[in-house]
């Protein structure tokens, strides 16, 4: 069970983005691209099989996880997760209220 997942608020804690929030839109081994963060500019080829137009294209790259952490709506800050069995069923809990993390799906 990964401790950021997709779909999860986060905030950076480090880097050049330091403070920003976003949703997590990928997790990939130990890297996680985050909505509207780490901006960079790609030189695109058209393509025509796929009908993709040629140009620079600004897109998302991604983070190395240690560098985010989950946002904590109730406190406005970046927290920890932990793990409860609760009936059960194992579940992501934020370890500063303790409160319980919504499944992303």
């Amino acid at each position: 069970m990964a401790k950021i997942r997709k779909g999860d608020q986060v905030i950076v804690i480090a880097g050049k983005e330091k403070g920003k929030q976003g949703t997590v839109l990928s997790v990939s081994n130990d890297r996680v691209k985050v909505e509207g963060l780490n901006l960079v500019k790609k030189h695109q080829k058209p393509n025509k099989v796929t009908g993709a137009e040629g140009g620079i294209v600004t897109q998302e790259a991604s983070l190395h996880i240690s560098n985010v952490a989950i946002f904590n709506a109730t406190t406005q800050k970046a927290d920890r997760v932990g793990y409860q069995v609760i009936e059960g069923v194992k579940t992501r809990v934020l370890k500063s209220n303790g409160e319980s993390l919504a499944v992303a799906k």
